[in-house]
């Protein structure tokens, strides 16, 4: 069931990556072909910007889902499975933490941003665009109580290898 779940969240997460990605892709082709017949677009250089960094973001979300993120899986395998599980445990817990306070103080801020505009598009609001942050903070959460029971298993064996968030791999 939770493996269900968060396979069908990842392949959600993938798809708001590819619409990100193709979005870009056109809106950089649309920009250097405007700029090519010296017909700039004001907003392509903003809109660029704004865009790479959601694909950042949800990309980071995708990331953590598929716990590809960077860390250090050899020097934790090598700790007994006690020592190992009580790090995993804590280290999870203070991802979960950081990204639930991203989410609030992200939010937080967007009423403070409200009356704000893009330079290149006034008619759109700068919370619309910094909700970025709350809502991949939240996908990343998401991402990391959906992972956790795979992540605590594997802490729980006496032997190194790392089993990937799908489930998958050997044991």
């Amino acid at each position: 069931m939770l493996a269900r779940a968060r396979n069908v969240y990842e392949k959600f997460l993938e798809a708001i990556v590819i619409l990100l990605m193709a979005t870009l892709a056109a809106e950089v082709t649309v920009g250097v072909i405007f700029r090519s017949a010296g017909q700039s677009l004001v907003w392509y250089d903003e809109v660029a910007s704004i865009l790479l960094a959601w694909l950042t973001f949800y990309g980071s979300a995708l990331a953590a889902v598929k716990r590809a993120h960077i860390g250090c899986p050899e020097v934790v395998a090598m700790l007994p499975p006690r020592v190992k599980f009580a790090l995993r445990l804590v280290a999870e817990a203070l991802v979960i933490a950081f990204f639930a306070l991203i989410a609030w103080v992200g939010y937080s801020i967007l009423d403070v941003l409200a009356t704000d505009s893009l330079v290149s598009l006034p008619s759109v609001p700068v919370n619309y665009v910094q909700s970025v942050l709350p809502i991949s903070a939240v996908l990343i959460v998401v991402a990391e109580i959906l992972t956790l029971p795979v992540v605590l298993a594997e802490a729980r064996t006496a032997h190194g290898a790392h089993v990937p968030a799908t489930g998958e791999g050997s044991h």
